[in-house]
C-alpha cells in the first residue's frame, strides 16, 4: 500500500510524508472517524501533527480516492477508507449507532431517481437518519 500511495501522490505532485501515511493508517484503523478522532489517533504516534495538517491530508487522500467522507451528524464530516466495501450509512438519532449497509439495498431508489429525475446518487456519501429498532421499542 505504501508504494501505491507514494506513486499516486507523486502523480499529482505530492510526496508521501510521514504525516500522510499516519493519517491514512489512522482512518483504516478507526473505520469511521472525524478529523478530531483521526488527530487523536495520529498524535499517539507523532505529537507534532496538528488539526490543519489532518484536514489538508484528508482532502488530498480523498482527491486520490483513498478515503471518502459522509456527514453522520451536524458536526464534522466522518471519513472512512475505500479499502472497506462500498456502503451507505444508517444513523440512529437517539443512540447515535451507525450501521453500514450494502449499496444494493438502495439500488431501487437510486434507479428511480435516475429514471425520474436524471440524477445519479453517490451512495457512498449517503447517510439515512432515523431511529434504530432498539431505540424505537424502548420508548
Amino acid at each position: 500500500m505504501t508504494e501505491d500511495l507514494a506513486a499516486r501522490l507523486h502523480s499529482l505532485g505530492y510526496r508521501l510524508t510521514p504525516q500522510r501515511q499516519l493519517v491514512l493508517q489512522a482512518v483504516e484503523r478507526l473505520g469511521h472517524a472525524t478529523p478530531d478522532e483521526i488527530l487523536s489517533e495520529v498524535q499517539q504516534h507523532a505529537s507534532a501533527v496538528n488539526v490543519s495538517t489532518v484536514y489538508r491530508t484528508l482532502e488530498v487522500l480523498e482527491e486520490l480516492g483513498l478515503v471518502r467522507h459522509t456527514h453522520l451528524s451536524d458536526r464534522a464530516p466522518t471519513y472512512h477508507s475505500v479499502t472497506d466495501h462500498e456502503h451507505f450509512h444508517l444513523v440512529c438519532r437517539n443512540c447515535h449507532r451507525v450501521v453500514s449497509v450494502d449499496p444494493e439495498v438502495a439500488a431501487p431508489l437510486a434507479e428511480a431517481l435516475r429514471q425520474q429525475h436524471g440524477f445519479v446518487v453517490d451512495v457512498g456519501h449517503l447517510a439515512v437518519f432515523g431511529e434504530c429498532v432498539e431505540c424505537e421499542t424502548s420508548e
